[in-house]
């Protein structure tokens, strides 16, 4: 089971809009995917209210309970979990943080949101420095903002995934429905932006179990000496 934490101490960044879509793509990938809605708001799990089928599973938590949930997931055979938390919470983003094998940063290319990424790489550090990956969100059509925040977020020494999510009215339409835009419209842009999204938070998590193993494999040889 693989676990996704998606963190940002700034409101408005499109924690719960990507965490949904991400959860989506994973169920048309054949996974079963279950989405741990930290936020008092409830916006994840009405929006499950909302939807005409029962995947992916979208429940309700404590920061306290988060161990126990996702220890009757993986008894359950969830294949992914997608942690989705509020906006300057530091008990949640730490408790999320801590059980994550990556760490997603949604960010809009923009000064407001980008000044608020130190704050959230010093939390994530109180959280033993687990892998992050920064997602440019709602990435405006014209200009070139999401160049000049990427490379912000390279100077700051962040791990910026090479694909962007734009802002697109389908998000909201979709999620008016209960749906994300890979149901509402899989052929639209939204839709293949989120699935190479998707398709790359993959690969950095099977390079991180590749490290993960071998830095195992490293520890047991050198007790084994």
């Amino acid at each position: 089971m693989r676990t996704l934490a998606l963190i940002a101490q700034k409101g408005g960044t499109g924690k719960t809009t990507l965490a949904l879509a991400l959860s989506v793509a994973a169920t048309t990938a054949k996974l079963k995917a279950l989405v741990i809605d930290l936020d008092p708001q409830g916006t994840a799990c009405n929006w499950s209210d909302r939807r005409k089928t029962d995947s992916p599973i979208v429940i309700d938590a404590q920061p306290s309970r988060l161990s126990a949930a996702l220890q009757k997931a993986e008894q359950n055979g969830i294949d992914l979990v997608i942690i989705d938390t509020p906006a300057r919470s530091e008990q949640s983003a730490l408790a999320a943080a801590g059980v994550a094998d990556l760490i997603i940063i949604p960010c809009r290319p923009q000064a407001y949101d980008l000044e608020t990424v130190p704050n959230t790489s010093k939390l994530l550090a109180l959280a033993d420095n687990r892998p992050a990956l920064v997602i440019l969100n709602a990435v405006p059509a014209q200009g070139n903002r999401q160049e000049q925040a990427r490379q912000a977020l390279d100077q700051m020494g962040m791990h910026v995934c090479p694909h962007t999510i734009g802002a697109r009215a389908s998000f909201g339409d979709a999620g008016a429905l209960g749906q994300t835009p890979e149901e509402y419209d899989p052929a639209g842009k939204a839709a293949e932006e989120i699935r190479k999204v998707y398709k790359y938070i993959y690969r950095v998590l099977a390079k991180e179990e590749t490290r993960n193993e071998r830095q195992e494999t490293q520890s047991g040889y050198a007790v084994g000496r």
